[in-house]
């Protein structure tokens, strides 16, 4: 804080749910409102653009701002994937102070000259590790070098883990940037009592129900690895009577942004989600972190089990090791440098799952995609709300007709036009190309087409 309040350039790291937003939002209001700041345009720069790897950073962002900026007269906006898009480019354009948003997002408007940083007092990037996991990093560079330099500016960096590649992004585009570690040696937190099962595959749904009906949590995240497993498992859920829903990338951002609220207020008690949830998210009273299937990065597993025990509280994790994902634990526990506690789940503690019948598949369209009829995008999309722009329809070209006479196809629109160079024309007929053949040398085998002779080239 007082490097921040200085106009230090900061690469902060500190363990989740230790207030490193308010860190850096005090220090930009505290800053903006000391000194005689230029006052905003249509069109002009931002004070202060703060990048975030997901949505649901984003907006917790801008909530967090609109808390501790109630009484400063500050514009803000965030800006990410999944809303209206132009309602969000009208806002963008009247102008704003405190610009918050995923990278996609912030380019795309930036590309349409919706605003400028030319001007830009101040840049946040936080959780700076996890947008290198996501390529977002040649973004992140993109909007940097249309700031002004380094000591123009104050930039703050952020994340609960500081890797070697987020400090060089750091001596590379910030200006003698202090680097603190308010960390003790332990990487995760301390009142967060952590367990360890090993089950079957088979055995990992009554394992989990009867860890659910024994510990009875007031609000409780289960975390799994893929999308369809989170469909799935929340709708086994379901049926054993638990109001329960699925966060995962696939599902509409109105609906995600329900589904947060929903738990924030109590009326959602479990939520299965996958690793979109795992970062920056701060949900009060989260009791209890189920992994039920464990991350295979070893830094996932920090950032899962940090939604609960925030802010000086206590909570409790446990993890399902079974056959398919057991081999990720030995690096979980070298990263966060301790042994874990190691159960085996006996057949006392299962719950039997009631009857369940699998959701019918949704229908798969012409297009390819199953239960969207959207036009394919070629841009990115997903959670850093890279917007992507549809394929254009092909146009439906007049087929060729029959002719009366008996001579063959009348030709079509396309048929009419002159001959492709190299098309066989007025001119005569076209030259043809002739791939060389390369001499093999005495003693030398043909190539069988593999190796590294094989692609390369291509």
């Amino acid at each position: 804080m007082p490097h921040g309040l200085a106009g230090t350039d900061v690469a902060g790291q500190a363990q989740t749910g230790t207030g490193k937003t308010a860190a850096f939002l005090i220090a930009i209001f505290s800053r903006l409102l000391s000194g005689k700041y230029r006052k905003r345009e249509p069109g002009s720069a931002p004070h202060a653009l703060m990048i975030a790897p997901t949505r649901e950073l984003a907006i917790q962002i801008k909530d967090e701002c609109e808390l501790l900026g109630k009484h400063t007269g500050l514009s803000i906006l965030a800006v990410y994937g999944g809303v209206d898009y132009n309602k969000q480019l009208d806002a963008i354009k009247e102008g704003v102070d405190l610009l918050i948003g995923t990278p996609g997002r912030l380019i795309d408007y930036f590309r349409q000259r919706a605003y400028t940083l030319d001007e830009t007092e101040f840049l946040v990037i936080d959780e700076a590790d996890r947008m290198f996991d996501m390529g977002f990093i040649d973004d992140i560079r993109f909007l940097i070098r249309r700031m002004p330099m380094p000591d123009k500016r104050q930039s703050l960096l952020y994340s609960a883990t500081l890797s070697h590649r987020v400090l060089e992004l750091a001596y590379e585009h910030m200006n003698r940037v202090e680097k603190i570690s308010a960390s003790d040696d332990s990487v995760t937190a301390d009142n967060i009592e952590q367990h360890v099962y090993h089950v079957g595959q088979h055995e990992k749904l009554p394992t989990l129900l009867g860890l659910l009906e024994q510990e009875k949590p007031g609000r409780a995240l289960i975390f799994v690895n893929m999308r369809s497993t989170a469909a799935r498992l929340a709708s086994r859920l379901e049926a054993q009577g638990y109001d329960v829903g699925a966060l995962a990338g696939d599902v509409d951002q109105r609906k995600r942004i329900k589904l947060l609220d929903r738990l924030k207020d109590g009326s959602l008690r479990v939520l299965v989600c996958t690793d979109v949830a795992s970062r920056g998210l701060h949900i009060e009273d989260v009791t209890h972190v189920f992994n039920y299937d464990l991350p295979q990065d070893p830094e996932d597993y920090v950032h899962r089990i940090g939604r609960t025990a925030r802010a000086g509280a206590s909570g409790k994790a446990y993890s399902l090791a079974c056959e398919e994902y057991v081999y990720s634990l030995e690096a979980i526990e070298e990263y966060i440098g301790h042994k874990l506690p190691h159960e085996f789940a006996e057949p006392g503690m299962f719950v039997e799952p009631a009857p369940w019948t699998p959701p019918p598949r949704k229908p798969r369209t012409p297009g390819g995609r199953s239960g969207s009829s959207a036009p394919r995008g070629r841009g990115r999309s997903g959670d850093g709300g890279r917007s992507s722009s549809g394929r254009s329809e092909r146009r439906s070209e007049p087929r060729a007709e029959p002719s009366k006479d008996g001579e063959g196809p009348k030709p079509g629109p396309k048929d009419s036009a002159a001959p492709r160079s190299g098309a066989e024309g007025a001119d005569g007929p076209a030259r043809k190309k002739r791939r060389r053949r390369r001499k093999r040398k005495p003693g030398e085998e043909a190539s069988a087409g593999t190796g590294d002779s094989a692609g390369n080239g291509d």
